[in-house]
């Protein structure tokens, strides 16, 4: 095999090998753990560097092997594969950072960060399978994978949370299964294709693609935490915050979302869809999605289930942009996935930041915690008004780009769900961030760094900070070709038939 054929295996291993290692280290051996950590991080980001300027130059990268007949095991390098590979190899390094000084002390740290390396293991090989029979077998090794992280601590709270999760996603996995098998016996099990590869067996096999169709959605619909599918994402919130950050931005959501942007437009195709009517049920669960979410997140008190039920809502615009079917729908939709995914994940680490250092859990509790915590509560600004939607932050270049993208199509109602989201997210972020800068200061039961240089350990700040700079320059550079939203545009003008 050429260097080609094995880099995308590489890059699924740089993480799995180290992870492997991790699980049988002792926990006073924290030296080595963290090398091997960073070493894994750091190789990985280099080899997903390579190609993705491999990728832009036009250069293809693809391994097989066999697995099942008719079903290779097979992992490529496509201009979508890698933006969501880009995406969980970078917050997964920021996050790895964040998790070594969030644990510090902690206990059974070899068993989490061997499962939070199996975590992105299972992510990029979802992201890079060429097949629905290989996206199926990482998207349940992702499953296996976050259950220990989700039940972490080990309390009754953390394990119930971890059954409800593990009932819920292997439900999901279960229907996903399902529907990969109906499409197998339909039209086998060949590579994902531009534009899909359903539309010859729409005539004779009109009912049975229906019914996968809405196998795999409602399966993948779990983890993207489509309603009424979103149950286990809120009682998740009972983990550790990087576990938090890990679930809502760089794995488990995203997955379920990334897989439904694979059977809309790589499998089943645009044409076939229409064909189908299958794409407005998709559309409108979306829009109640984005509505329900919001709603739910205004009358939560406790800072992590706000932030849950936000994401609920604020990834379902991935879906709304790919069910749109227009060009510029699905760069708003698909540029969403990395928008959304550094805003989250500031906000989730600054609120971990707010529990380790002061005890904030409630709303309340977070009355002039920007006093105090400066810094952080500024990251956690520019995640939270991104979110709304206010220039130039993230946000704002994908409702923009998505509210485009409806017009084109002629779905001019969709507007006024985006404006509507807009008020809702700003209902709920703002109060925060009054409470934080202007409230007076809650009286804290603890108060850990409060002699030290900085507000936090810089291992905690250092994470916020980053991805809330990157907030920002990703909707100050989004005209640029290398932005998130310059790459999304090459995706739709190559891989996308619509």
């Amino acid at each position: 095999m050429s260097w080609r054929e094995l880099l995308p295996l590489g890059i699924v291993l740089s993480s799995l090998l180290p992870g492997l290692v991790i699980f049988a280290l002792r926990e006073e051996q924290q030296r080595l753990r963290v090398s091997l950590n960073l070493l894994g991080v750091t190789l990985k980001l280099v080899l997903v560097a390579s190609m993705l300027y491999g990728v832009s130059q036009g250069s293809e990268y693809r391994f097989s092997v066999p697995l099942l007949p008719g079903a290779p095991l097979v992992l490529q390098a496509d201009a979508l594969s890698l933006l969501f590979v880009a995406l969980s190899s970078l917050l997964w390094a920021v996050t790895t950072v964040y998790a070594i000084g969030y644990l510090e002390n902690s206990p059974l740290r070899s068993r989490f960060f061997g499962y939070f390396s199996l975590c992105v293991s299972a992510t990029v090989g979802l992201a890079l399978a060429g097949n629905l029979v290989s996206f199926l077998l990482f998207y349940e090794l992702l499953t296996l994978a976050t259950f220990p992280l989700v039940v972490h601590r080990g309390t009754p709270e953390s394990l119930a949370a971890g059954r409800i999760y593990l009932a819920y996603t292997v439900a999901g996995g279960t229907l996903v299964l399902m529907g990969v098998a109906l499409l197998h016996s339909i039209a086998g099990t060949p590579d994902f294709q531009a534009a899909g590869y359903l539309l010859e067996q729409v005539e004779e096999h009109d009912l049975t693609l229906r019914v996968a169709f809405a196998l795999l959605i409602f399966g993948l619909g779990v983890k993207a935490a489509l309603i009424p599918l979103h149950g286990w994402l809120p009682q998740a919130m009972v983990a550790p915050a990087p576990v938090s950050a890990l679930l809502h931005a760089v794995a488990v959501v995203k997955a379920g979302a990334f897989g439904i942007v694979r059977v809309v437009y790589d499998v089943f195709g645009a044409e076939a869809l229409l064909r189908l009517d299958l794409t407005t049920p998709l559309l409108w669960l979306a829009a109640a999605t984005i509505l329900y979410g919001s709603l739910r997140a205004m009358q939560q008190q406790e800072l992590k289930k706000r932030l849950a039920y936000s994401t609920i809502s604020q990834v379902s615009y991935v879906t709304l942009g790919v069910a749109l079917l227009g060009p510029i729908a699905a760069v708003g939709g698909l540029v969403h996935l990395v928008h959304q995914g550094l805003m989250k994940v500031t906000l989730f680490y600054c609120a971990g930041n707010f529990a380790e250092t002061l005890g904030i859990h409630r709303i309340r509790e977070m009355d002039g915690v920007g006093r105090r915590m400066p810094w952080t509560m500024t990251a956690f600004s520019v995640g939270a008004l991104g979110m709304i939607g206010i220039p130039p932050i993230a946000g704002f270049i994908s409702k923009w780009t998505l509210g485009l993208g409806a017009l084109q199509v002629g779905q001019d109602w969709v507007l006024l769900l985006l404006l509507g989201s807009a008020l809702l997210n700003a209902a709920y972020f703002l109060p925060l961030l009054w409470r934080g800068w202007f409230a007076e200061p809650a009286d804290w039961h603890q108060n850990r760094w409060a002699d030290e240089r900085f507000e936090t350990h810089w291992m905690l700040l250092l994470p916020p900070l980053l991805t809330a700079l990157l907030s920002l320059l990703v909707g100050l550079l989004a005209a640029t070709a290398l932005s998130p939203l310059g790459w999304s545009q090459l995706i739709v003008e190559r891989e996308f038939a619509i």
